[in-house]
């Protein structure tokens, strides 16, 4: 059979951005600006050029339509419902990717009529199948952070254990003992104290940084259960 014979269906990609804002688990969506879905949310992508890797077209379109630039990106899923994109069969590829919120300026761009941060427990309805995407790449982080040391591309250089179990809080959506958290995140020996202290209000608290071995360390072995 030759290549002829067979339909043609467009590829995409999708870029899930996700940080923590304060105590938020958050996500970079883009408002669209044209059809179809014009005027609702979505997550950032477009179509994958003839002359394109998969990675290289999620890279530029993050760029041109939120200004993002220079992130690593894990492919995450591909996504071929036939029936995801009223325009005809399109695939997409997923991919998605950790930032400390300082790291991201984000602005609308192109085929983008703005750019924002959204709170992934407080969506706004969202274009395509971008609901079930997101949902997936959510439950994708949460298997990372229990498995990996995944948690050191959302947080800065130098962190508190407080603030360390903060994030894990919020990005698995429930409570951790403080105790027990303290007593696995230390015994996995993933992360080192600075040598420094955050002073404030209280007393002092020391500040720890991920080892540069950590996710090698961790890998294959849950943290929290």
């Amino acid at each position: 059979m030759a290549l002829e014979d067979y339909p043609r269906p467009s590829v995409t990609v999708d870029v899930i951005i996700f940080t923590l804002r304060g105590n938020d688990l958050q996500v970079l969506l883009i408002k669209r600006g044209h059809p179809p879905f014009e005027g609702m949310w979505a997550i950032p992508g477009g179509f994958v050029g003839i002359d394109e890797s998969l990675e290289e077209a999620a890279l530029r379109e993050l760029e041109e339509e939120t200004g993002v630039r220079d992130v690593y990106l894990e492919q995450l899923y591909t996504f071929g419902d036939p029936d995801r994109d009223p325009r005809g069969r399109v695939i997409t590829v997923a991919y998605f990717a950790l930032m400390p919120a300082h790291a991201v300026q984000p602005r609308a761009g192109d085929d983008a009529a703005e750019a924002r941060w959204w709170s992934v427990y407080d969506l706004p309805p969202l274009a395509f199948d971008h609901a079930d995407i997101l949902a997936y790449a959510l439950q994708r982080l949460r298997y990372k952070l229990e498995y990996t040391a995944v948690g050191f591309e959302l947080l800065p250089e130098a962190f508190t254990l407080s603030e360390l179990q903060a994030a894990y809080e919020v990005i698995l959506g429930e409570k951790l003992d403080k105790r027990n958290f303290r007593r696995k995140i230390l015994s996995a020996g993933v992360i080192e104290e600075t040598g420094a202290y955050r002073t404030g209000e209280g007393r002092p608290a020391k500040l720890y940084r991920f080892r540069d071995d950590a996710v090698a360390e961790v890998k294959a072995r849950r943290l929290f259960p």
